[in-house]
């Protein structure tokens, strides 16, 4: 059937959004690699891009819109229910209300730059993997890749950091977090680059499906033509 799809898919998309929700948590904790600050969650949301790329090199773009999509739905549901936690009020003798709303808790701008970044960033870098794949007839897997991520990457770094801190620091502070970001993502993907040719390999001798988007719509909304 057109709209079924397949164990490994629904397994690659709840892994999908598990990284998002993992990801958006450890962003609340700075980490200083050599020189270079850069939130937690550069540990795990490249693993996202990687997932993005697998689904779209093997399925096509159609289901990795659904993906992305759902992912999107997840991290708003998850926003919503850490709010409630944090407002409503906890037991009296609960002494870790700060803890819990300092790690769970974001302002509305935050939230705001971080959905934004992540479906602009999610759609750019499954756009250009899908086109690169029919201009390359399916050839070179690795540079589609490469490519994708950092297109995706540095889009994501440059509207979150642009709607999260535009005003709070100099420009020259916001350009050099945007080159950081985008930079550590994309070496991240380009050193784990041979693990993820491998799965893609293997999953399409799994499910005897490589997809060409030759005739496919990149309208972002239409999430029923999977």
């Amino acid at each position: 059937m057109k709209n079924s799809v397949s164990v490994l898919f629904m397994l690659a998309g709840i892994l999908f959004a598990t990284c998002l929700l993992i990801s958006n948590i450890l962003a609340t904790k700075i980490l200083l690699i050599g020189s270079l600050a850069a939130p937690a969650g550069v540990l795990i949301f490249p693993i996202a891009y990687i997932l993005n790329d697998v689904i779209t090199e093997v399925w096509g773009f159609g289901k990795a819109r659904l993906i992305i999509w759902t992912g999107f739905a997840v991290n708003v549901l998850a926003v919503l229910f850490f709010t409630a936690g944090i407002v409503i009020p906890g037991a009296p003798f609960w002494p870790n209300q700060e803890a819990f709303a300092t790690v769970l808790g974001n302002t509305p701008r935050i939230v705001i730059a971080s959905l934004c970044a992540y479906l602009i960033g999610s759609f750019l870098n499954a756009f250009v993997m899908s086109r690169m794949k029919v201009a390359t007839k399916g050839k070179g897997f690795s540079g589609r890749a490469i490519l994708s991520t950092l297109a995706g990457e540095s889009a994501d770094s440059l509207i979150f950091i642009s709607i999260a801190f535009a005003g709070v620091f100099p420009a020259g502070v916001l350009v050099t977090m945007m080159f950081t970001q985008a930079m550590l993502k994309t070496v991240y993907e380009i050193l784990i680059l041979p693990v993820t040719m491998a799965v893609v390999n293997w999953v399409k001798r799994v499910e005897g499906v490589d997809t060409f988007d030759t005739n496919q719509s990149y309208n972002l909304f239409r999430i029923r033509e999977i």
